[in-house]
Parts: C-alpha cells; sequence; structure tokens
C-alpha cells in the first residue's frame, strides 16, 4: 500500500516458500503469452480492427490497452503455446477441459488484458464483435484474478488519478477506453461485477475523491445505490465520493461521442455528494 502511494513497485519473489508463489508466476507467464498472442492477431483481424474504428478508438488508444483480438476458431491458442494441454491455460482461464476436450475460451472477440497494479496481466475481458449471447466474457476467478478487488484500467490511470486529484468509475471496458482517450486518464470500471468495498479502498488509498458515473437506466441508478453502500463503511473523514447521474439512455461513451470532452465535463460538475 505504501509503495503503490508514492508510484513505487514492490519487486515479486519466484520462489516464496509455502504461499503458492511459483504457481503463481507460472499462470502469470501463461497470461502474458496469451496477450501478446491476442495482440499480433488483431493486426491481422481486418473485421475487429474496423469494429474498434467504428467505436471511435484510434490505433494509439488500442495499443495502451493492449487491446487484442481471440480469432474464431476452437484452438487458436495452439499457435501461442508448444503445449496446449498445460494445466496452466486451463487454471489461468484461457482453456476449458471438457470431457476430454480441450478448446479456448475465447473465440471471436475483441480482447481486453485485465492488467494488476504492477502491470501484469492477470486476466480477460472480452467482447463478441457482433450480435450474440453473451457479449461479454470474462476470466472466470484464478488464484491472479478476483474481480471483487480488481479494477479495469487501473494500472494505466494510476498517473491520471494523481494528477487529477480524483478517480472516475464507470461501469464498461469501453466507457474507461473511451474516457481515456477524450483525456480523462482517470477512469476505471468494475469487472463485470457490482462495485465492492476494496474496489473503493484501493481507490482511496490513490486519491481523496471518487466519482461514480454509471448508465443513465434504471441499472445504473441500481448500480450507483450499490456503490454508494459499498462506499459508506471504508470512506474515511478526508475523503470524498460522487455520483454523476448520467441522462437517460446515456454511457460515458456514448455521451463522449455526442457531447465531445466538454459535455462529460459538464456531467461531472453536476455530480451529487455522497450526502
Amino acid at each position: 500500500e505504501l509503495a503503490q502511494q508514492v508510484g513505487m513497485q514492490v519487486p515479486e519473489s519466484r520462489d516464496r516458500a509455502g504461499d503458492g508463489g511459483g504457481k503463481v508466476a507460472a499462470l502469470s507467464e501463461v497470461l502474458k503469452s496469451a496477450a501478446d498472442f491476442y495482440r499480433t492477431q488483431l493486426r491481422d483481424s481486418p473485421a475487429a480492427i474496423e469494429y474498434l474504428k467504428a467505436r471511435g478508438l484510434t490505433g494509439q488508444t488500442a495499443a495502451r490497452f493492449g487491446l487484442g483480438f481471440a480469432p474464431d476458431a476452437w484452438q487458436p491458442l495452439r499457435a501461442a503455446f508448444e503445449r496446449y494441454d498445460e494445466a496452466e491455460l486451463v487454471e489461468a482461464g484461457l482453456v476449458i477441459a471438457d470431457e476430454g476436450k480441450r478448446y479456448d475460451r475465447f473465440r471471436g472477440r475483441i480482447m481486453f488484458p485485465i492488467r494488476n497494479a504492477r502491470g501484469n496481466v492477470i486476466g480477460f475481458g472480452a467482447r463478441i464483435l457482433g450480435a450474440g449471447e453473451p457479449k461479454y466474457l470474462n476470466s472466470p476467478e484464478t488464484p491472479l484474478f478476483r474481480k471483487g478487488q480488481e479494477l479495469y484500467g487501473l494500472h494505466e490511470a494510476r498517473e491520471s488519478i494523481r494528477s487529477a486529484g480524483r478517480a472516475i468509475v464507470c461501469e464498461g471496458y469501453l466507457d474507461v477506453i473511451q474516457l481515456s482517450q477524450a483525456g480523462f486518464g482517470e477512469a476505471v470500471a468494475a469487472l463485470g461485477t457490482a462495485v465492492t468495498g476494496a474496489h473503493v479502498s484501493t481507490l482511496l488509498r490513490t486519491t481523496d475523491h471518487v466519482i461514480f458515473a454509471f448508465d443513465g437506466d434504471a441499472a445504473g441508478r441500481k448500480a450507483a445505490r450499490r456503490a454508494l453502500e459499498a462506499t459508506l463503511p471504508v470512506i474515511g473523514d478526508m475523503k470524498r465520493a460522487s455520483f454523476a447521474l448520467l441522462p437517460e439512455g446515456e454511457d460515458p461513451d456514448s455521451l463522449v461521442k455526442k457531447h465531445g470532452t466538454t459535455g462529460f465535463a459538464a456531467e461531472l460538475e453536476q455530480a451529487l455528494p455522497l450526502s
């Protein structure tokens, strides 16, 4: 915690006895290799590139967040690993082993690497290109990945959070990326789950002010209420939490596209204090 506050990195020991350090290191290496593979696949997928362009993202933004693409086949990761039958691929949530069959969990999807505070890939979010369900698919819980504790984009946002003096919490991967591209680099998101006290505590160790900016619909209002309830037990006297209730039918991604940086900044100005 002290290291995070001053922007330092705590060295990780790979041979800590008794705490599974070796296993964690092995899973981390597997996930890094997968992220590298997905990034190279994006460059060779015109459909995926066109999708990201249609969402208004630049190549520079895609590179900053390490976006990739999982080819629409059963075992594309065979090209990334010498041994596709390694147990670590299943433990890392990349491969599903079902009654003797093995196949990739992520197929035909835009890949969003999820990084921890040190910048190591710990999981993935994945969005389907066209119509279909589920629209988003996340890595399962693993020894590295705990949805209730990690925030998407926090590694990329840390310096911006310090300089802006606030963190903006939204609901989706593309909300974070679109806001970052528009100049709000302090944006982060919960990972397909409600905001938890652990999420809020993590942010309040980095900044004194957290703004929740959720979608302008009933689900977004409900998410804001849950975020408020998660914040109350962990917020200190010198900390602030605010709630930007976006217009009906809008999310940060769509609002920035329609009304630009100034439009979203105006919504933040009208954010309600926790009380």
